[in-house]
């Protein structure tokens, strides 16, 4: 018996081998295979090892594949070999898959099903977009009900009772319904040899659709889940309640976590838990949580509205109302503005892995940065970020520590600026200065700089933030900052800070890559042979500074294009210096936007 099961990621990885080896001792003649799309892209190798197992497999379980270019993988050799299957089960897919299923007497698509079936999926579904979609809880809340109304009915109800279960199995996809689930469809269609593998039917174990996740309350359930099974307050080990009460870091600060339900349940949590970790070791609370679906809405109006997070973080990697397949991103936007805190989206990789993703010179492949960056975007959500993947061989999704590092500090930054008193923000604005020496700093198409930034300085101080006296007139503001001490030092503004270079060497963490590109500390732009200059003024708890040469100013597309670019001693200082000396609440470019698309990187 060759059982195989295709799916979207890599979520139950662990899961089905740790159940693969504990069947495999009960009976012998037995092999089990899994293949996750996820790793298809690109990978002709992989997709053809798939499409074989099909070839020569007896059952097959195929799950999550919504994707086209997914299903047009393994499409041909289902359509093929449908009927030579003992059972053919094909679940939360795109309708063209979903429509092979064949189990039994329950053969889809042949009509054998019968118009009832069609109206139970209908009811399933409702009607397609805005208040006529079924939540993801109210969809779960349908298909727990269908097994038990279905399990009565004799003949060919009980093949289609299965397929339901299937779904509620794989939904609620702890290891332990994994196993349930393949020792059912094995038991009931394997033949004689496989029964032994059969349980009692008593269902699969319900989890609560809507919780709250923290790695301290592991061997823990509560909730108001309920549904067939040993019931939703048996206890899974997975660390959920409905409590906020129960959650550690009660009087902090309060993040809002956006997590996936089905790792929770899976016990894949360790890039969740790094999350967590890192948020708490900066004097933050977590509430962490997940929704039934991929419609976050109600866990966001429950446990983020009113006032309840200074920010909100997904870690899904999907829209916020909505997922892979859909999104209402006029829903997220409208429910955005009322929970009115910053909305961060990370990334975890699912279709590439860690090393793949570092050796790749576009970074996301174009799938992953369709669904994890441009559909978030569409939300409002901002500062999109990597950080979680895998290993080859592995199905455990791990954290990439310095990005989880660099996240948890932007959060703590935006915690930051919420919370602090007005008149102790510090604000940097950095002004475009291009080409440099050429009269270009305070210049922008379509932007009358200096007279802006006075009325931006002039708003800052009217609504309580300390920016100590300012110049009358914006001619003034000019000539202050671009006059001053700029003689001395022979620059094109005045010298606010001068950074030692052992300091610089000490502290810059790209200092191999920017040596690579422009020899030793200092450098030759922005110097006086000992220090790097930061060029700027400060107005109270405002600094006002003119952004560094980019170095390559008589070749700028060179910037965009060349592979070993680094930015100059003195850019990286200056960022560094106002970010950790200045010690910045909120950077405002004046004149042009920032410079990530010249930066090194993905």
């Amino acid at each position: 018996m060759h059982f195989v099961l295709v799916t979207l990621d890599h979520h139950l990885t662990d899961a089905f081998r740790q159940t693969a080896d504990r069947l495999l001792q009960e009976v012998g003649d037995l092999e089990l295979s899994l293949h996750v799309a996820a790793d298809w892209d690109g990978n002709e190798a992989a997709q053809e090892a798939c499409r074989q197992d099909l070839q020569d497999a007896d059952m097959v379980l195929v799950t999550q594949m919504f994707v086209p270019a997914h299903a047009d993988v393994i499409r041909p050799v289902l359509e093929a070999r449908r009927d030579e299957y003992r059972a053919l089960v094909c679940i939360l897919s795109e309708p063209g898959i979903t429509r092979l299923t064949s189990m039994g007497g329950f053969v889809m698509g042949s009509g054998s099903e019968g118009g009832w079936f069609r109206k139970i999926l209908a009811r399933l579904r409702g009607s397609s977009g805005g208040a006529g979609r079924k939540s993801g809880k109210q969809q779960l809340s349908t298909l727990r009900r269908l097994p038990q109304l279905l399990r009565f009915i004799p003949g060919k109800a009980q093949d289609m009772r299965q397929w339901f279960l299937a779904m509620q199995y794989w939904l609620s996809g702890s290891p332990e319904n994994l196993e349930a689930l393949l020792r059912t469809l094995l038991a009931r269609y394997g033949g004689d040899e496989m029964e032994a593998l059969g349980r009692d039917d008593v269902g699969p174990r319900s989890y609560p659709e809507d919780g709250l996740y923290h790695p301290d309350l592991k061997d823990a359930v509560s909730g108001s889940g309920s549904g067939s099974g040993t019931g939703a307050d048996s206890g899974s080990g997975a660390g959920i309640t409905d409590d906020p009460a129960r959650l550690p870091g009660a009087g902090r600060p309060q993040v809002g976590l956006l997590l996936m339900r089905s790792y929770v349940l899976a016990g894949n949590t360790a890039h969740y838990d790094a999350v967590i970790r890192a948020l708490e070791a900066r004097g933050l609370g977590v509430r962490a949580a997940f929704a039934a679906g991929l419609d976050n809405s109600p866990v966001v109006e429950r446990w983020f509205a009113g006032g309840q997070v200074e920010t909100v973080v997904s870690l899904t990697g999907f829209s916020l109302v909505g997922g892979p397949a859909w999104n209402d991103s006029a829903r997220a936007a409208s429910l955005l503005e009322e929970v009115d805190v910053p909305y961060l989206a990370l990334q975890p990789l699912e279709f590439q892995t860690t090393q793949a993703w570092e050796a790749d010179a576009r970074g996301l492949l174009p799938l992953q940065a369709a669904l994890n960056v441009a559909l978030p975007e569409l939300d409002g959500a901002i500062q999109p970020t990597v950080f979680s993947g895998r290993s080859a061989g592995d199905g455990a999704s791990r954290p990439i520590e310095d990005r989880v590092e660099l996240v948890a500090d932007r959060v703590e930054r935006w915690v930051r600026l919420r919370t602090r008193e007005r008149g102790d923000r510090k604000v940097a604005v950095v002004l475009f200065n291009f080409p440099p020496n050429g009269g270009a700093v305070g210049t922008a198409a379509f932007l009358d700089v200096w007279a802006s930034l006075l009325a931006t300085l002039e708003e800052l101080r009217d609504t309580g933030h300390h920016v100590g006296p300012l110049p009358e007139t914006a001619d003034a503001l000019r000539r202050s900052v671009l006059g001053g001490n700029r003689e001395q030092f022979g620059t094109p503004a005045n010298v606010h800070a001068r950074i030692p270079v052992d300091d610089h060497v000490a502290r810059e963490p790209h200092l191999e890559e920017i040596e690579g590109a422009w020899g030793a500390a200092p450098g030759r732009s922005l110097t006086d042979g000992t220090h790097l200059l930061v060029q700027g003024m400060e107005f109270g708890n405002v600094f006002v500074g003119v952004q560094p040469p980019f170095g390559w100013e008589g070749d700028p597309m060179r910037l965009l294009f060349e592979g070993g670019f680094a930015p100059t001693h003195a850019f990286s200082a200056f960022y560094r210096w106002v970010r950790e000396d200045f010690d910045a609440d909120a950077i405002l470019h004046f004149g042009t936007h920032g410079a990530v698309e010249f930066m090194p990187g993905k």
